[in-house]
């Protein structure tokens, strides 16, 4: 049964899970702006299977906004970090049952707070679990009429590159893509990705003639950027990061939003995020879009400011309503 990545048009986009960042209302406005004709993949943040297993009844709940979406983001992935294999098969149990197109296994997060738990990036030093893991991963996503993609997100190397060891240890599990971020856990996003590794990650992928698809990330900044990356290295696809910021358009092959527009999508954005996550998440999160939509023009700091100091959503709201008239 061909995954749902095998069956896109190459090249294709991916919008990178960002912490309080590719939220559902952010990702709502970015499908709602989508040029339907370029091929592009959403990613819920990243959340915990164990926390999904053994949370009590309020810990569910909030845990559960992250699995939240709308119809029009499909295709969409859900990514689940844990080092239980027992709680990987129920973690993608889950996300097939609520509809997910694909479940990646998150193998490149550098927090702390991951590692410490065997999670992330730590599994780069223990490719056995990784491939437990992957395995238990595929149970869990596959049923009698059903098989939900599986994936993996992960990094070159833990404190040097060791991809040449690393990457065929995931391929020979047979994950529908792997999603390479072209640095090292050791190297954080302190130094220039190195889409170089990406090409050779192509190559390793060719040599062992697996099916696997190989996604860069890394540094990309718009399509125009993401497609010379894809050239370059050959890679079936780019993640894109932080080039998402203040830019629901980046799907799209049109100029630059006016003043306008960008004023008008951080209203509905904020609009989105009181509709799907008041009560859930501190409305402070939404402070690090103001800046990424409030640039480029005349005023823009000033607007900015008064942006940045208000205590809440609505204030934020009617600031920006006044700035329109």
């Amino acid at each position: 049964m061909q995954s749902f990545w095998h069956g896109l048009e190459r090249p294709f986009f991916v919008i990178a899970p960002m912490e309080d960042v590719t939220d559902v209302a952010f990702r709502t406005l970015i499908a709602k702006y989508s040029d339907p004709s370029i091929p592009r993949v959403m990613y819920t943040e990243f959340t915990s299977a164990d926390g999904l297993m053994r949370a009590d009844e309020d810990g569910q709940r909030k845990l559960r906004k992250k699995l939240e979406y709308a119809k029009e983001e499909h295709p969409i992935v859900a990514q689940l970090f844990t080092a239980n294999p027992e709680y990987m098969e129920a973690g993608a149990k889950l996300c097939r049952e609520l509809g997910f197109d694909g479940f990646d296994i998150n193998m490149g997060c550098p927090a702390r707070e991951v590692e410490r738990q065997g999670c992330g990036s730590a599994l780069i030093r223990t490719p056995g679990l990784a491939r437990e893991l992957i395995r238990a991963a595929k149970r869990g996503a596959e049923s009698a009429s059903r098989r939900m993609a599986v994936s993996v997100k992960t990094r070159i190397g833990y404190n040097e590159d060791e991809l040449e060891r690393w990457l065929p240890e995931l391929l020979a599990e047979e994950p529908d893509t792997v999603i390479l971020h072209a640095r090292t856990r050791k190297e954080m996003s302190d130094v220039p990705a190195r889409w170089e590794r990406v090409a050779r990650a192509v190559e390793i992928r060719d040599s062992l003639n697996s099916k696997t698809l190989i996604v860069g990330n890394g540094d990309v900044q718009n399509l125009a950027d993401a497609r010379e990356k894809i050239a370059a290295t050959h890679a079936d696809g780019a993640m894109i990061g932080r080039g998402i910021f203040g830019n629901p358009w980046l799907f799209t092959n049109r100029g630059e939003p006016t003043r306008e527009e960008r004023i008008a999508a951080l209203i509905e954005h904020i609009e989105l995020f009181q509709k799907h996550l008041s009560g859930f998440v501190n409305e402070a999160v939404m402070k690090r879009h103001f800046k990424a939509y409030i640039t480029s023009w005349d005023g823009a700091k000033e607007l900015r400011v008064r942006l940045m100091e208000t205590e809440s959503l609505a204030d934020a709201r009617n600031i920006l309503v006044g700035s329109l008239q």
